[in-house]
């Protein structure tokens, strides 16, 4: 690995995340010893680190006054330290205020300064909103590609090409501009060599999609694979992963995730767009200081530039705000609440302003119900939410049961052969069936939808018999044989949508599951829908219907089961409960029926939790060893800090640094010889009691910079961490005053700290360690992986899975 922040005589801030994207492995494999990565291992430069000599630097540099670049900063593969970013934050505040008393332009100073957050919320939600709208239009037209193309003008989707048409209503699809491929080549659309040559035409365009995404994510940017939210939930913990929210990465799941969604494969663009969201904002934090040199302050961004990635998914700017809130945040300020919200707002107004679709909605899928439920339907309705619980944790076992099978076999080397075959078995399967040719996102917006008087769809094939309608809504009918033939359809796409999406989310392309499992959902539901319909309309008389549905009414609305069932499917993968709720309620623009969404949810989470306490994302964090420490997660074992800090019984001494008796050499020789990222100071080895403590990086960065700068500094010069010199003789070289870069408060617990009270001490102060004392003397040290290690233990996990796999 090489780390550019660290070579001699290069430490400059590697604020920037495409600083280390050469090193994204696409399956993240980092041996790691100790809590954070062994810097002397992996560093160019320090892994016989000798120090150097002096440069003969004329003047001296008092270090206490002038931060050096670098210091203070982390290396990749670190957790950030919450409370001396916001510290670091807040004394920052306290001097631009102080200083804005003093003239005119300090004052206008600190008014940027505070306006600077909202105007970066603009730009994300401009920036995002584009990019979606970019995204909806692409995937749309090059999904039509696979079909046909438009003789009026190639870049028009079939709906677009046939707008200026004088088809008729019922013949809107097959407007003359639009011809398909056999139409195209051999002349006419009819007949089985037709029918074959179509046939072949989409699968040749889905795996050229498909493997033009896989070479472009594996040649320029690994991490823009999957669907991202696992590693942003990381990333907004605390946790730096360089390079995942890069401008490389951006561009290139900007470009493959239309690729991804246009060859046909079972995914979706929703959770990939959070994380082309969350790269908006991580790209465009480099325009302002105050949140490019603070890695707290850029995880509140981050929150709310996840907020507007969702917003733009779903056309929910609430339920964005939501599920950042509930499912990726760690921390989530006030403050932060409302910039999200205003990214959503703005972000949902750009994609308004855009309008992809033509049908002056956000999303494709957007439907009106106007039949009020009733409250015997919550039986059906809780049905769906026990389908939705056991489909989620049956997907999540058997997908992280392929995950894992794909890391510890040789599949994991060849991704593009596996993206090959599995677009190939899925264009083979998909093409027969019309409701599986079709995007997810049209079959969806097919199965939401209420069959009206002018619906051609084959879901809408019933016997008419218009002497008993009122008004615009149609009563229940018996079903025609297109209705018939649609059920046996949809279920043969319920079955394949079931078990391909298993092997599709976690390939080497950008993959949403939001979609996929809405998918699932809403073709269960139809199925039901269209079930209690007849059911009501052969059996009128019966004691369930006889009160509320009357002969020649209409008392189900499928459309609304097949939604409902989407909720439920979503909710057993993700666990959401109530931002999911939020955003099918604005996907459809009807609070009436929030109870049964409601219901739905909540069954669904029961079901999925009672058989597996982890969601999708969660699995996946865990499948890949992220040093996340869960919130929602009680600990409740009676274990103490001593049980889990280092050294243990018959381990080594804790390494520690003296405040004013070592000299560069000795301090040299401790980074060369541990991969510890910091050192506990103390005022001597004999009395161990506690003084602070300093990081690696720093220390590092610090001996170099003051052997080039600072004269008469030497291998036996001492270093000290006091506010005055230690006395020594006047032929001793110069010291060295490293006080500045020292923690005088690092967290402490005594020994006998119950761990309960330690966990919640790392996940609500997001700490890297915490040092233990007994009697005030230095006993050990706690760090964060430490704690996830433990708790993997006593679950009966293997606690050295807590590294990267």
């Amino acid at each position: 690995m090489d780390q550019k922040g660290y070579r001699r005589g290069s430490f400059q801030s590697s604020t920037s995340d495409e600083d280390m994207l050469e090193i994204a492995g696409a399956s993240l494999d980092f041996p790691m010893a100790d809590d954070d990565p062994p810097l002397d291992r992996e560093m160019g430069g320090f892994s016989s680190y000798n120090g150097g000599e002096m440069n003969g630097t004329s003047k001296m540099m008092d270090f206490l006054e002038e931060p050096l670049p670098g210091v203070g900063t982390y290396e990749d593969f670190n957790t950030i330290d919450w409370v001396r970013e916001k510290s670091r934050d807040r004394d920052r505040h306290r001097e631009i205020t102080s200083r804005s008393k003093e003239s005119t332009w300090a004052l206008i100073h600190s008014v940027s300064d505070a306006f600077s957050g909202w105007l970066l919320m603009l730009f994300i939600g401009l920036l995002a909103g584009s990019l979606a709208g970019l995204i909806d239009i692409s995937a749309h037209w090059m999904t039509d590609l696979k079909e046909g193309v438009c003789l009026a003008g190639f870049w028009f989707n079939h709906e677009h090409c046939c707008w200026k048409s004088n088809t008729t209503f019922t013949d809107r699809d097959k407007c003359p501009e639009w011809k398909s491929w056999s139409q195209l080549i051999i002349g006419h659309g009819e007949g089985a060599f037709a029918y074959i040559l179509n046939y072949l035409m989409y699968v040749i365009w889905a795996l050229l999609f498909s493997l033009l995404a896989v070479l472009l994510v594996k040649g320029f940017a690994p991490y823009a694979c999957g669907s991202g939210i696992p590693e942003i939930k990381t990333i907004l913990s605390g946790f730096i992963i360089r390079g995942y929210l890069g401008k490389w990465t951006l561009i290139i799941k900007t470009i493959t995730l239309v690729l991804a969604v246009s060859s046909g494969l079972s995914l979706g663009k929703e959770g990939p767009l959070v994380h082309v969201a969350c790269c908006c904002g991580n790209t465009l934090c480099h325009l302002f200081t105050k949140y490019r040199k603070n890695e707290a302050k850029r995880r509140e961004v981050l929150s709310a530039a996840a907020a507007a990635g969702v917003s733009v998914a779903f056309g929910a700017p609430i339920g964005g705000v939501l599920f950042s809130l509930e499912e990726v945040s760690y921390y989530f300020p006030l403050k932060t609440l409302w910039r999200s919200f205003f990214a959503a707002l703005v972000a949902a107004f750009t994609l308004r302003s855009i309008n992809p679709f033509g049908n002056s909605r956000l999303v494709l899928f957007y439907v009106e119900f106007h039949m009020p439920w009733h409250l015997l339907e919550l039986v059906p309705f809780v049905l769906l939410g026990i389908f939705g619980g056991l489909w989620g944790a049956f997907f999540i076992r058997s997908n992280i049961a392929w995950c894992r099978r794909r890391k510890t076999t040789k599949l994991g080397k060849y991704p593009v052969l596996e993206v090959f075959v599995v677009t190939a078995i899925t264009a083979i399967l998909a093409f027969p069936n019309e409701y599986t040719r079709m995007s997810t996102s049209e079959l969806i917006s097919e199965l939401f939808n209420d069959c009206g008087i002018l619906d051609s769809s084959k879901l809408c094939e019933y016997v008419n018999d218009f002497n008993s309608t009122k008004g615009d809504d149609l009563p229940d009918r018996a079903a025609g044989p297109g209705v018939y033939t649609a059920m046996w359809q949809l279920a043969l796409a319920l079955v394949m949508k079931v078990f391909i999406t298993i092997f599709t989310f976690g390939m080497k392309v950008p993959s949403g599951l939001f979609i996929p499992s809405m998918a699932v959902g809403a073709i269960a539901g139809r199925l039901l829908g269209v079930a209690m319909e007849q059911l009501a309309f052969y059996h009128h008389d019966w004691v369930i219907f006889s009160g509320w549905c009357s002969q020649g009414a209409d008392c189900i609305t499928p459309g609304l089961y097949a939604m409902v069932g989407a909720a439920a499917c979503l909710g057993g993968v993700t666990r959401m409960t109530v931002s999911l709720v939020v955003i099918m309620f604005e996907l459809t623009g009807g609070l009436e029926y929030i109870v049964p969404l409601m219901a739905a949810a909540m069954t669904s989470k029961w079901m999925a939790d009672a058989i597996g306490r982890e969601g999708i994302y969660d699995a996946h964090i865990r499948l890949n060893g992220y040093p996340f420490l869960e919130a929602k997660e009680e600990f409740s074992h009676k274990t103490l800090a001593m049980d889990v800090m280092r050294p243990r019984r018959n381990d080594p001494p804790l390494t520690v640094i003296t405040q004013d008796s070592m000299t560069v050499e000795d301090v040299e020789t401790i980074i060369n010889e541990t991969t510890y990222s910091g050192y506990p100071v103390v005022v001597s080895r004999e009395s161990q009691r506690l003084v602070g403590f300093v990081l690696r990086r720093d220390l590092i960065i610090s001996i170099e910079n003051a052997r080039k700068k600072q004269d008469g500094i030497v291998s036996t010069s001492i270093i000290y961490f006091t506010d005055h010199s230690p006395p020594l003789p006047p032929s001793f070289p110069s010291m060295l005053k490293l006080r500045s870069i020292l923690d005088l408060s690092p967290f402490t617990v005594t020994d006998q700290t119950p761990m309960e009270i330690v966990v919640d001490i790392f996940r609500k102060l997001g700490l890297r360690q915490c040092l233990v004392t007994h009697n005030g003397k230095l006993l050990g040290i706690i760090t964060k992986k430490d704690v996830l290690k433990h708790i993997a233990q006593l679950a009966n996990q293997d606690p050295d899975s807590i590294l990267f796999n």
